[in-house]
């Protein structure tokens, strides 16, 4: 390696994060750059807890960089132009890079159903979690996923006279072993939750949401946690995407339309165990931001990348700060046997939490 192979990293969530401090040990003598519109890290599987008025930690992206000798650029990517192998940026200027490193991560979609853009609030990112203020009356939470089921907890903890109320088709934790599910539903209750688990929801209004049989749920507040969407960067380049817009990649992490650009985390489509798509998650993009990093200096070096050895172990969930559910997963992703409930298991939350921020330090 001659020392003049540039690097650019899209995004500084943990994939963009985990990626370039490997890439800063891994591939030495490289250029290495980062880019993302904001200038703080701020640990994503938290900003339930900042929407209910905790302040949660937040590191200096250029301090955090800079110190590892990697270059980092407070900006917008607005273009990749794969043939001359540029990035465009919304401060007029351009990066150009020999490898791209595309780790923008998904924000909330506001196109799931009418009214989502206009009437809901999000907490997808730390600017949407800041705006975020719990009213007076009700608070409509919409999606009983991980995001929806944590805020739900959190707001109804930290507020207990407060009226929140979780709309979803489904029961919360759906996905989760039968055990799991009627400990999120305790805890909810307890909490005060009011759960809709027949609760399709077809428009965001002003004053509420309008569910699928023409009712009206008045809110003060509505929250959209059901779904997310991936920026439109890549399609709008000409990378090979899926429906939804995530990079298609191969066993590598690599780009499979344009061998110079690699993918990982939320905006990236990766295979897993027994050939099912890895999912949106903090416990993906760690490790899949560091094997791009590692694909990528082997390929520096004229060598060809191991296989990427992934598997889950636990799908955790903060119910609260005084309770928690750690569930055990199988090697395809689905539910065990194995159950943590209670303090016990936001204790553990909160330690699987904190090292997933210091995971994605560089």
């Amino acid at each position: 390696m001659t020392g003049q192979h540039r690097i650019v990293v899209l995004g500084a969530g943990y994939a963009g994060l985990a990626a370039a401090g490997r890439l800063a040990s891994k591939a030495r003598g490289a250029e290495i750059t980062v880019v993302d519109a904001r200038d703080r890290f701020v640990e994503r599987v938290r900003l339930h807890q900042q929407a209910a008025g905790q302040r949660i930690s937040a590191w200096d992206l250029r301090e955090l960089l800079e110190s590892k000798k990697i270059r980092f650029v407070r900006a917008r990517a607005t273009e990749i132009d794969t043939v001359g192998k540029r990035v465009l940026l919304d401060t007029a200027t351009d990066l150009e890079y020999d490898t791209l490193v595309y780790a923008l991560g998904s924000v909330a979609d506001p196109n799931s159903v009418p009214g989502v853009a206009e009437h809901a609030y999000s907490v997808s990112t730390s600017d949407d979690a800041d705006r975020f203020e719990l009213p007076k009356g009700a608070v409509a939470i919409v999606g009983a996923g991980a995001t929806g089921i944590e805020l739900a907890a959190e707001l109804a903890e930290s507020q207990p006279d407060s009226r929140v109320v979780l709309l979803s088709p489904d029961e919360p934790g759906s996905w989760l072993s039968g055990r799991a599910q009627a400990h999120i539903r305790r805890v909810l209750e307890e909490l005060g939750v009011e759960i809709r688990a027949d609760a399709k929801v077809i428009e965001v209004t002003a004053d509420g949401v309008r569910l699928a049989d023409g009712s009206l749920l008045e809110a003060a507040a509505t929250v959209w946690t059901a779904g997310f969407a991936v920026p439109d960067l890549a399609a709008r380049a000409g990378l090979s995407v899926d429906g939804t817009g995530r990079v298609l990649t191969d066993a590598s992490l690599r780009s499979v339309s344009h061998p110079d650009v690699y993918a990982a985390g939320d905006s990236a489509v990766i295979a897993g165990p027994g050939g099912r798509e890895l999912r949106m998650a903090c416990a993906t993009a760690l490790p899949t931001g560091k094997y791009a990093a590692d694909a990528v200096a082997a390929r520096l070096r004229g060598a060809e990348p191991g296989e990427l050895r992934f598997r889950y172990v636990l799908q955790c969930l903060s119910l609260g700060r005084r309770d928690g559910l750690i569930q055990v997963l199988r090697a395809d992703d689905s539910p065990g046997r194995i159950v943590l409930t209670g303090r016990t298991a936001a204790w553990v939350k909160e330690l699987i939490v904190r090292g997933a921020g210091w995971a994605a330090r560089p």
